[in-house]
């Protein structure tokens, strides 16, 4: 760290403590020039105000945090001092993931004084837990989503992950797809399936429509066509001058707009007759997809999770949508 930011979190670190001191002891006089449990005069909703001090457990407590935060400091440092017991991060100076990993497996390998307490609880785990979920890899995702006790760890390690985008129930949210029907922009497939996790995807790669549609009258034209697809009324002149424009969205979507999936296209354009929206359906949100377009993306799970942890949370996927 540099002496600028050295000073800068110094600066920044006690500056803050003082002022919370400070702070705190100008709430605990009386400024208001009326004795401390007398009445302040007045009333709110039949209410009188008295002029109450702080609660004494509330300051103290307030006082003690105060006095902690310092003894962490003088114990494991701040900026560029190591403190009292000489404690530095595993991470210190590594300017990039390449660098943390190697020096991660260093420190496991040898009794170098670096507490690295994190990773070796991450490899005690892997050591415990590595076996069982080996003999999971081994079985198919199509016997493992009939077994009640792999899916209780698949949907264990769904929670942890990715619930974050798709909910806790995996019915998804707006640009985010429900897991649990059997709408797949990329196939339901157990393979499919496990690849996209995975690998990842780029969940909406439409670009902007509006220039090339000619303008906002062009975007609500095919808008207009696109929601006729699915059976809702719309205005039918706007929806006839939407087919005709509808023509450049059909390299993706398929000239009667059911996607890529029945067109056998790799793309992943979704299929616009069935009703079900990643980003809504409504009149506004179609026009938004439209004009401005859509750029989701799924990151991959591989290096994150392992083939072996992935395999098991496909399996929890996969038996989502059986049902």
């Amino acid at each position: 760290m540099s002496s600028f930011w050295n000073i800068w979190v110094w600066v920044l670190t006690l500056g803050s403590l003082v002022g919370c001191f400070l702070l705190l002891r100008m709430c605990l006089k009386n400024f208001a020039g009326v004795k401390e449990g007398e009445s302040m005069g007045h009333t709110f909703d039949g209410i009188e105000e008295l002029n109450n001090p702080l609660p004494k457990w509330w300051s103290t407590f307030f006082l003690l945090t105060i006095v902690w935060a310092f003894g962490y400091i003088a114990l494991y440092g701040l900026g560029n001092w190591t403190g009292l017991l000489g404690w530095k991060s595993s991470n210190q100076g590594i300017l990039n993931l390449a660098e943390s990993k190697a020096k991660t497996l260093e420190y496991l390998d040898k009794d170098s004084g670096v507490l690295v307490q994190y990773d070796r609880e991450v490899a005690a785990a892997d050591a415990k837990f590595g076996p069982i979920f080996e003999a999971y890899a081994a079985r198919s995702i199509e016997d493992l989503a009939t077994d009640g006790e792999a899916l209780k760890v698949g949907q264990r390690l769904f929670i942890q992950n990715c619930s974050q985008c798709h909910g806790s129930d995996a019915h998804g949210t707006t640009g985010f797809p429900n897991l649990t029907d059997k709408d797949w922009l990329y196939g339901g497939t157990p393979a499919v399936i496990k690849e996209t996790i995975m690998n990842g995807r780029i969940a909406s790669g439409m670009m902007a429509w509006e220039g090339a549609l000619g303008g906002d009258q062009g975007v609500k034209e095919v808008a207009a066509y696109v929601i006729s697809l699915s059976g809702r009324s719309v205005d039918p002149e706007l929806a006839k001058a939407g087919k005709a424009k509808f023509a450049l969205c059909a390299a993706c979507h398929g000239p009667d707009g059911q996607g890529s999936l029945a067109l056998g296209m790799p793309m992943g354009a979704p299929n616009l007759t069935d009703n079900t929206w990643l980003y809504g359906g409504s009149k506004r949100a179609i026009e938004e997809s439209i004009r401005n377009g859509r750029a989701g993306v799924m990151p991959p799970w591989k290096d994150i999770l392992g083939e072996e942890k992935v395999h098991l949370i496909s399996a929890y996927v996969y038996s989502l949508s059986q049902d």
